[in-house]
C-alpha cells in the first residue's frame, strides 16, 4: 500500500529584487498557476514540488521591503501569513545588500512562522568581496540559511531539503530582536494584556502585535477592535504606552523600532 504523502504550505517571501521570483521559478518548475489574490489585481503565484514523499505547495508572496500596512503588497503578504499560518516561510534575501534585506527578515521572525533564510545572489556578493558565514549567520537567527545562486540553479536541492527539514520541525523561529530597555518594558506590558484574551492569543503572534501597537499600526488595532471584546481597552492601553514612550524618550515608537532593526 503507498504511503499518503503529506502536504505542506510554504510561502516565499522577499524584498524587491532579490531574486524571490527566480528561487521560486527553480523550486517548482513548470507546475505553477497564476490567479489573483482575491478582490486586488495582484497577482498571486502557486507552485509545488515533492521531495521524499512529502508535497510541498509554494505560494510566491508579493515582493515588499517591509510587513507594515501601507502598500497593498504589505497587507496581501501579511495577512497571507496570519491567515493561512504556512508551515515554512521562505525568507530570500539578496546577500549582496544584507543589511537592507534582514530588515524584512526581523518581522518575519516576529510573526512566529519558521523561517528558513535564503542567501541568493551569493555571487554577487562574492564579487563585491563580501565573505558571509552562513553557519554563524543560522546560528545568530535561530534559523536553517542556506546560499543560492538562483539564477544558475546553484543551492536548489540544498533549499528544497531545508525546507523539508523546518516544516519537519515545526518550530517557530526562536529569534528575538532586542529593542532596549526603554522599548521591552512596554512591550511586555501589551503582550501580558493581549495574552489575557484567549481570542487574540489563539489567533495572533503576540509578540508581533504587541509590536504593532506601539508603532501604530491601523490594521493591527481593526484586528484588535474586531476581534476582542476588550479591544477598545486594549487599544487605549496601548496609545497609554505610546504616549508615555513618547514623553519619556522624544521620539515616536515607530522611528525607535525602524532603528533598532536597522
Amino acid at each position: 500500500m503507498k504511503k499518503e504523502s503529506s502536504k505542506k504550505l510554504v510561502a516565499v517571501a522577499g524584498q524587491p529584487n532579490s531574486g524571490k521570483s527566480t528561487i521560486f521559478n527553480i523550486l517548482t518548475g513548470a507546475r505553477q498557476h497564476v490567479a489573483n489574490y482575491p478582490g486586488v489585481t495582484v497577482e498571486k503565484k502557486t507552485g509545488s514540488y515533492h521531495l521524499k514523499g512529502d508535497s510541498i505547495e509554494l505560494v510566491d508572496l508579493p515582493g515588499t521591503y517591509s510587513l507594515t500596512s501601507y502598500t497593498q503588497e504589505e497587507r496581501i503578504a501579511r495577512d497571507f501569513l496570519l491567515n493561512e499560518k504556512p508551515a515554512v516561510v521562505v525568507d530570500v534575501v539578496d546577500a549582496s545588500n544584507l543589511e537592507r534585506n534582514l530588515y524584512l527578515t526581523f518581522q518575519l521572525a516576529e510573526m512566529d512562522i519558521p523561517l528558513v533564510i535564503n542567501l541568493n545572489m551569493m555571487d554577487v556578493a562574492e564579487k563585491r568581496g563580501m565573505n558571509i558565514d552562513a553557519e554563524k549567520l543560522g546560528q545568530q537567527l535561530g534559523a536553517s540559511v542556506v546560499p543560492t545562486v538562483g539564477n544558475r540553479g546553484k543551492g536548489k536541492n540544498e533549499l528544497k531539503e531545508a525546507v523539508r527539514a523546518t516544516s519537519k520541525e515545526g518550530q517557530s523561529n526562536q529569534f528575538r530582536l532586542d529593542y532596549g530597555e526603554a522599548l521591552e518594558t512596554y512591550l511586555m506590558s501589551l503582550e501580558e494584556i493581549l495574552s489575557d484574551d484567549k481570542t487574540l492569543s489563539g489567533r495572533y503572534p503576540l509578540r508581533w502585535l504587541a509590536v504593532k501597537l506601539m508603532e501604530n499600526d491601523t490594521e493591527a488595532q481593526r484586528l484588535v477592535k474586531e476581534n476582542s471584546s476588550d479591544g477598545n481597552k486594549i487599544l487605549n492601553f496601548a496609545e497609554e504606552k505610546r504616549k508615555s514612550y513618547i514623553s519619556t524618550q522624544k521620539k515616536a515608537p515607530e522611528k525607535a523600532i525602524a532603528q533598532l532593526r536597522y
